[in-house]
């Protein structure tokens, strides 16, 4: 018995000095194919405007077939102007005052009646729920067709695009760095941990818990970044509202076109809900929100008709 123990021990911690050797070694290997390819690497200025430009580059094509792809998958069609000549009318005039060319006006069946806008100021669409055409007045739907066109004019969905798309190259090109160093820390907590006799416990040696110190510091920057992406989303889904109430000179509109969009809505989380208008939302989760609560845009649109009112139309939501 003593004896198959002591075999059981020594072959734990062959096999513990093995996998030592064998992450040390690849770390080794890794950390030397990146010093050749540092060597050969323009100078730190220009490496960075390359990660930088192929990030933007990457984002830039993502966005422009991504565009193209949301459309073929909701099945939306193009809404002729035939089918609405009053909304084309009132969205031409809108293109008149604002810095954008006629977006493509498109109808699809969105899980809850919304809208959202894709593409750019020069080449952009808009996607309507078919029960708005018969839920919102004419009125209502300029003003959310302004907010929409708002976000084409500053470019918001493009920016955001690109930016994740720099964001996501850096951390992969960090993450190639630091890659033979997390190798090195791995297989040096699984050979301690084999070495011990307790192969499956290596996560509580020094080199797993900084491991996982390691984990919870990335997990940590990712939520910071999150939580300012989705901030900067809220701040342009206010600076929407107010181009729009600016442009159209009547905010309660879009204030009642939130309204009843609040109440009928549903929004699913899914590819389209960062775009999407939101019920209201506890606290805590408004923080991961990327668009604010609804009742307060529908409070400060009504605010603006109390300070400026619109030329003496009802102003009141309903």
């Amino acid at each position: 018995m003593r004896s198959r123990s002591t075999g059981t021990r020594f072959l734990m911690v062959a096999v513990g000095c093995l996998l030592l050797l064998t992450s040390l070694g690849l770390a080794g290997l890794g950390y030397l194919a990146l010093a050749a390819l540092w060597r050969s690497a323009p100078d730190p200025a220009t490496t960075v405007l390359v990660v930088v430009g192929a990030g933007l580059l990457v984002g830039y094509l993502s966005y422009r077939f991504g565009t193209a792809a949301v459309l073929s998958r909701l099945e939306a069609v193009e809404l002729p102007r035939s089918r609405a000549p009053a909304l084309y009318r009132r969205l031409d005039r809108l293109e008149e005052r604002m810095g954008v060319d006629a977006p493509t006006l498109y109808v699809a069946r969105l899980p809850a009646p919304n809208a959202f806008a894709i593409g750019t100021a020069r080449r952009g669409a808009i996607v309507l729920d078919r029960s708005l055409l018969r839920l919102l007045t004419v009125d209502e739907l300029e003003g959310l067709l302004a907010h929409e066109l708002a976000h084409l004019e500053g470019y918001d969905a493009f920016v955001q695009t690109l930016a994740f798309s720099v964001f996501r190259t850096v951390t992969g090109l960090l993450f190639l760095l630091c890659a033979p160093l997390l190798v090195a820390i791995v297989g040096t907590a699984r050979a301690v941990a084999w070495m011990r006799g307790r192969p499956g416990a290596w996560t509580h040696t020094t080199f797993g818990r900084l491991l996982g110190r390691l984990e919870r510091g990335v997990q940590l920057a990712f939520l910071l970044v999150t939580l300012a992406v989705r901030a900067h989303s809220r701040r342009r889904e206010y600076a929407a509202d107010d181009r729009a109430a600016a442009v159209t000179g009547n905010p309660i509109a879009l204030a009642r076109a939130l309204r009843k969009i609040q109440r009928v809505a549903d929004p699913r989380r899914g590819l389209l809900s960062p775009l999407y208008v939101h019920t209201d939302e506890d606290d805590w989760t408004q923080l991961f929100s990327t668009h604010p609560d609804t009742s307060e845009r529908i409070e400060r649109l009504i605010e603006r008709t109390r300070t400026a009112p619109s030329n003496g139309r009802p102003q009141r939501v309903q």
